[in-house]
């Protein structure tokens, strides 16, 4: 903003639990000049009776309309260069969007005064972060998880088998009619026919499917069960219902034998025993990186568990916000409305915001705290390192990797860099821990 001084003026009123409260004040002319541009951003918008469309005066539109009619705008085009003015005058870095907490005086005759909060970086004190205790990392593979491994391939490469006659068995699929009653009579969403249903699957209410083991080809069978206290349909809640079914057909599982074969027949291996040992191998990889994952997690809650920081409210209500919109984006992929998603839940918005404050605040503390460490362990991100994630972005997306880099942007390194000095303080933090000594 030109000729600040005489233009706008900031003061800090004062700075509480990293929350410093500005105070910017806005001369007349300044806020005169934002209420013009308000008028000529918006004038052609009103009707006043004997004036053309556009062509209405300013104080006439005022007087019809209300004298803060062009407020709202005005207020837009006049607050961000004065709060960018007012951070440089007051020297505070926030870490927040600024909030605007209460206008205290605003018209063209007196300006307009503001009063902002906005977060700044929290101090800080960090503890022990090295020497946190951690499982063992070495993965150990028992025969018997390779003979479940085999047996989920086995069940993946199984055939159904459809049975002449017999009887309903758990993990059979059934063929089925079928329709439920409620106080003997029908209700909606309780009837279908020719559905096929895993037993043991879970796919019905509890109490359904078991109750059809044993049931034969041809026959019906009566299943009494009771909907959950949490169902949707809100009047099928905690009530006791009826289900007339008819077995019209049984198809069984008919597994593969465990051989040679089974295993040419089901990936690039001659024999079974390789087979087994590729098996074990990657059951080995898989239960490294969860014992990895596990040890990242102990070693990080360590640090952050010893380090002291008061996390400004504006960082946690911003940080709620984001996790929020995210979790709105997910439900709008299936469909569904966040306030539906409420109503179904039987959740209002606001208890739903401070379930998220908690884990916000603590994603909040473990960033600061492990940057700090990162600062303090002088890590840094290579050039050879940010061109391999860079890489990895450009393949991501289908582009040339040089081109990719020439476009990036300032703020798109500093996130590739951070990224990488992260991962690196985590690897330290794990590497610096202490392996349990097992009982």
């Amino acid at each position: 903003m030109k000729d600040t001084e005489d233009n706008m003026s900031a003061t800090v009123e004062s700075i509480e639990k990293n929350i410093a409260t500005l105070k910017i004040e806005i001369s007349p002319e300044e806020y005169s000049k934002a209420v013009k541009k308000s008028y000529d951003k918006n004038k052609k918008r009103f009707s006043v009776p004997g004036f053309r469309k556009g062509k209405v005066p300013k104080q006439v539109i005022e007087s019809y309309y209300g004298k803060n009619v062009f407020m709202e705008d005005a207020i837009d085009f006049v607050f961000a260069p004065a709060y960018t003015s007012a951070l440089e005058e007051t020297e505070i870095k926030p870490v927040t969007r600024p909030d605007l907490e209460n206008i205290e005086k605003i018209s063209e005759e007196e300006g307009a005064t503001f009063i902002v909060k906005v977060g700044v970086k929290p101090e800080i004190k960090l503890g022990d972060y090295k020497g946190a205790e951690v499982d063992s990392l070495e993965a150990e593979i028992t025969d018997e998880e390779i003979v479940a491994e085999l047996a989920k391939m086995q069940d993946q490469n199984a055939r159904l088998v459809t049975l002449e006659a017999g009887e309903v068995k758990d993990g059979a699929t059934v063929t089925i009619d079928y329709e439920g009653f409620l106080n003997d009579e029908p209700f909606i969403g309780g009837k279908d026919t020719d559905y096929d249903l895993v037993i043991g699957s879970g796919t019905f209410i509890p109490g359904f499917e078991e109750q059809l083991i044993g049931a034969k080809i041809g026959e019906e069978a009566t299943v009494n069960v009771t909907f959950p206290d949490e169902y949707h349909a809100e009047n099928l809640k905690g009530q006791a219902v009826v289900f007339k079914v008819a077995v019209k057909g049984i198809k069984e599982k008919e597994l593969p034998e465990l051989d040679d074969d089974f295993a040419k027949d089901t990936s690039e291996f001659d024999t079974l025993d390789e087979l087994k040992a590729d098996v074990a191998a990657r059951l080995k990889d898989a239960k490294t990186a969860e014992l990895r994952k596990a040890a990242e997690i102990t070693a990080v809650n360590f640090a952050v568990e010893n380090a002291e920081i008061d996390v400004p409210y504006l960082m946690i209500e911003e940080e709620v916000d984001n996790n929020l919109q995210n979790f709105e984006s997910q439900m709008k992929q299936q469909g569904i409305s966040l306030d539906d998603y409420f109503k179904y839940t039987n959740v209002n918005r606001e208890d739903f915001r401070n379930n998220l404050k908690e884990d916000a605040e603590r994603n909040i503390k473990t960033e600061l705290i492990l940057s700090k460490i990162g600062e303090m362990e002088a890590l840094e991100a290579t050039e050879e390192e940010v061109d391999e994630e860079i890489k990895v972005f450009a393949d991501a997306y289908g582009h040339d990797f040089e081109e990719y880099k020439k476009g990036l942007q300032e703020r798109m390194l500093d996130y590739i860099k951070a990224n990488i000095i992260r991962r690196k303080t985590v690897e330290m933090l794990v590497d610096a821990a202490t392996t349990k000594i097992s009982e």
